[in-house]
């Protein structure tokens, strides 16, 4: 049994996070040659779009028994506990991207380590490359949730370092390999409910446009309808809850708006983010119902959120951003300033309506019950409330002195 890097002791279980796609199943069979181990495949339905049980075949083939293989179906809970408390926040990492991939791996990793804990694995796998943010995410996680564990990044040890020496390692132990993947990719794709992200290959030039055919979740604006869609998304203590006055669990609401937004082109992001490791790198996002929850729940906080709260919350926002996108999810400060979002979320019920239209998302109506909105307060006319216009000279005066004292100074040194 030869022992990596990763590894000062002999590994006899590990669980490999498994799509059942080429490179993983490259992957499975790399740790049984070069661990002698027994691999325990974890599979997760996070809404990718794709077909999983070719990946319990798969598994079956390469040799793993029925009881190794899990396959769970995940998008209710990654909606739930994931993807809808990171909207509370309304996160964006660098001003923009709305962390599809980086808000997936804490929960791909948690049950990785709760699948290792209860078949006695002592070491987890991913496919990630030594360069992206992946590796960080996933292993963070483990760590966090598993000290102890060993952690196997084949990507960082194995000498397949071609596209050529990956496939020579896949016919040499028989592992089936479709047609299309015989070539380079034109580019690569995560996807799962929450959104589909492409990079690599025909997208490294950041000069040059996303060709067309990259986009999978999203219609083209251009061709988009020339009737606007409007719908009403109905919201309780933050989370939504309803489009058009039907409620909806967290996955099918979600579901839902990506097919409102897919048909109006809502969600597309050409992006150059700087990685946690230390590079840049482009790629191009499809996001399209987060897109149109993220302005929907921006539009009825705007009601329901006092202004210091709501500042608040947008100066502590890229932070939080920035911890999710670094794997920090089961950080004691990411959990800290969850706790405080949350609190913010008491009152922000409502219902927001939009008008879904080439590409963008507009609001053109918000109510709620908790409404902080005063409409004697602001009008120009003498309303009924007790606001008094002479009250603000004063207000204005105290705010000036330090500006007036300022100003004073450099008066006297001639500034």
């Amino acid at each position: 049994m030869s022992l990596s890097p990763s590894s000062e002791k002999p590994v006899k279980k590990v669980v490999l996070a498994y799509s059942g796609g080429l490179d993983t199943s490259i992957i499975l069979k790399w740790l049984q040659t070069t661990y002698g181990c027994e691999v325990i495949t974890f599979t997760a339905d996070l809404g990718q779009g794709e077909e999983l049980e070719p990946a319990r075949q798969k598994a079956l083939l390469l040799g793993i028994k029925p009881e190794n293989i899990f396959i769970e179906d995940l998008r209710e809970e990654f909606v739930r506990d994931y993807v809808f408390p990171m909207f509370r926040a309304n996160a964006q990492y660098e001003g923009l991207y709305l962390l599809g991939t980086s808000i997936a791996r804490p929960l791909i990793a948690k049950k990785q380590i709760e699948i290792a804990e209860k078949l006695g694995a002592d070491a987890v796998a991913h496919g990630a490359t030594g360069k992206g943010n992946d590796q960080v995410r996933f292993e963070l996680g483990y760590y966090a949730l598993k000290p102890d564990v060993t952690v196997i990044a084949p990507w960082r040890e194995w000498d397949l370092t071609s596209r050529t020496a990956l496939l020579e390692f896949a016919e040499k132990h028989q592992i089936p390999i479709a047609k299309d993947k015989r070539g380079e990719a034109p580019f690569s794709v995560d996807a799962n409910l929450l959104h589909a992200s492409s990079e690599g290959k025909v997208l490294e030039d950041p000069a040059l446009e996303v060709p067309d055919y990259v986009y999978s979740r999203t219609i083209d604006p251009e061709k988009a309808p020339d009737t606007p869609t409007i719908i009403t998304i109905g919201f309780e203590k933050g989370d939504a809850v309803s489009i058009d006055g039907e409620a909806l669990s967290p996955a099918s609401l979600l579901t839902k708006l990506n097919a409102l937004g897919r048909a109006n082109g809502i969600g597309r992001l050409d992006l150059v983010e700087n990685r946690f490791v230390g590079m840049k790198s482009r790629g191009m996002y499809e996001t399209p119902g987060g897109t149109i929850l993220y302005f929907g729940h921006r539009a009825i906080e705007s009601i329901t959120l006092d202004r210091g709260a709501a500042h608040l919350k947008d100066e502590l926002m890229p932070k939080y951003a920035e911890l999710i996108y670094n794997g920090f999810w089961f950080s004691p400060e990411r959990e800290m300033l969850q706790a405080l979002i949350d609190k913010s979320q008491e009152f922000v019920t409502g219902t927001v309506r939009l008008k879904l239209y080439k590409g963008g998302v507009h609001i053109i109506g918000r109510e709620s019950p908790y409404s902080l909105y005063d409409e004697d307060l602001v009008t120009f006319e003498e309303g009924a409330v007790a606001y008094d216009h002479r009250d603000a000279a004063g207000f204005i005066k105290l705010n000036a002195l330090r500006l007036r004292t300022l100003g004073q100074r450099k008066k006297k040194l001639g500034l």
